[in-house]
C-alpha cells in the first residue's frame, strides 16, 4: 500500500467569490470549469487543465493562504506571466530552483500560487 499521487488541490475562497474565481482560473490561467457532483455543496467550483484538478471551496471563516500554495506546472511561463500582468495580477520572482523558471502570483482572494516551467 502506498500513496500514488494527488487527485486534486483545494483552495478556499470567501462566500460569493465563485464568479471572481471563474474569471481568474478560466479567463486568466486558461483552465476549464467542470461540473461538481450534484450531491456536493452547490457553493464553490471545480477547474481542470490537463491532469490538474483544482477545487475551489467556500470557507465561512476564510483567510487567504499566504504561505501554503499549489505549484502549477505551465508550458510557457513568460506568456502566462504577461497575461497575468495584463489582467492586473502582480507576479513576483523568488529564489531560483535548478531546472525551473518560476514566479508567484495570487488569486483574487489573496491565496498564493506558484507557477513553474521546467527548463
Amino acid at each position: 500500500m502506498a500513496v500514488i499521487g494527488i487527485d486534486h488541490v483545494q483552495l478556499a475562497i470567501p462566500a460569493g467569490g465563485e464568479d471572481k474565481a471563474r474569471a481568474f482560473f478560466v479567463a486568466v490561467l486558461g483552465m476549464r470549469e467542470v461540473p461538481k457532483p450534484t450531491n456536493l455543496s452547490p457553493s464553490g467550483c471545480w477547474f481542470e487543465s490537463g491532469a490538474l484538478s483544482l477545487h475551489i471551496g467556500v470557507d465561512p471563516d476564510f483567510r487567504p493562504a499566504a504561505k501554503a500554495h499549489p505549484a502549477l506546472l505551465v508550458d510557457d511561463l513568460a506568456s502566462l506571466r504577461a497575461r497575468l500582468e495584463a489582467a492586473g495580477c502582480e507576479t513576483r520572482d523568488d529564489e531560483p530552483i535548478e531546472g525551473y523558471q518560476r514566479c508567484f502570483t495570487s488569486d483574487p482572494f489573496g491565496n498564493r500560487i506558484e507557477l513553474m516551467q521546467r527548463v
